[in-house]
């Protein structure tokens, strides 16, 4: 796991870029309880450390993992291109568009645009 740290005051738990996908909901709510335990109000997951399962909604592994963030009152930032995803599925498209109207979830291109949500 990642350190904690802060971005315009909110702290921030970041999941590493390296390493085992995150696949089920066991392991968000394992990431979940972590980032609360360090103090973290928000969790930033790379695109790319996601199961491909959570690009699919059909799997409803998105859903699941969203929803144990939304229960833990946790900030979700998923940080990176996943245009190839959003291409392959208008829903997945609607999906993104309607969390990032949200406060809760956010499917953001890079730091520089999770640095501008997080400002306010």
């Amino acid at each position: 796991m990642s350190d904690p740290h802060t971005i315009h005051a909110v702290p921030v738990f970041r999941y590493p870029a390296d390493g085992v996908p995150l696949a089920t909901e066991q392991d968000a709510l394992d990431l979940v309880g972590n980032a609360s335990y360090q103090g973290a109000r928000w969790v930033v997951i790379p695109a790319d450390r996601l199961d491909p399962a959570f690009y699919e909604l059909r799997t409803r592994l998105a859903g699941d993992i969203v929803q144990k963030f939304v229960n833990y009152r946790v900030g979700l930032a998923v940080v990176g291109d996943i245009s190839a995803h959003t291409a392959a599925s208008s829903s997945l498209r609607d999906f993104v568009r309607e969390c990032n109207r949200g406060r809760q979830t956010w499917f953001v291109a890079d730091e520089d645009e999770l640095r501008e949500r997080l400002a306010g």
